[in-house]
C-alpha cells in the first residue's frame, strides 16, 4: 500500500497505513539517538558527568520551540522530551558503568 500524506487520506486504512509507517521511522530515529547516548557514555570520563541538568533544560526547549513553529499542541514536546531525556540519561549511565566495568576486567 502507497502511504499518503494524513491531509491526502480518504479511509480509516490509509490512515493507520500511514501511522504504521511513522511510527517505524520515528523508532529507527529513536534508535540513532540511542547510539548518541553510547557514545556519550563512552566520550565522558566521569559518572558525574553523564547527568547534566543545564543540557537536559537546553534540549527540551528547543524541542518546545521546534513543536511550537510546527503547530504541535502545548505541552507535547515538553512531556515527551522529559520522559525521552530522563530514558537517555538512565540509558547513557548503564552504557557508562558497563563500558568502565569492561575495562576493569581486562
Amino acid at each position: 500500500m502507497i502511504v499518503k500524506p494524513g491531509p491526502d487520506c480518504e479511509t480509516m486504512a490509509e490512515v493507520r497505513a500511514g501511522v504504521d509507517a511513522l511510527d517505524r521511522e520515528l523508532v529507527a530515529l529513536l534508535a540513532r539517538r540511542f547510539a548518541y547516548m553510547d557514545a556519550a557514555a563512552r566520550i565522558k570520563p566521569a559518572r558525574n558527568q553523564v547527568r547534566d541538568e543545564a543540557r537536559k533544560a537546553q534540549v527540551i526547549a528547543n524541542a518546545a520551540a521546534a513543536a511550537g513553529a510546527a503547530g504541535l499542541p502545548d505541552g507535547l514536546a515538553e512531556a515527551l522530551w522529559e520522559l525521552l531525556v530522563e530514558t537517555s540519561i538512565a540509558h547513557e549511565m548503564d552504557r557508562w558503568e558497563a563500558l568502565r566495568a569492561e575495562t576493569a576486567t581486562r
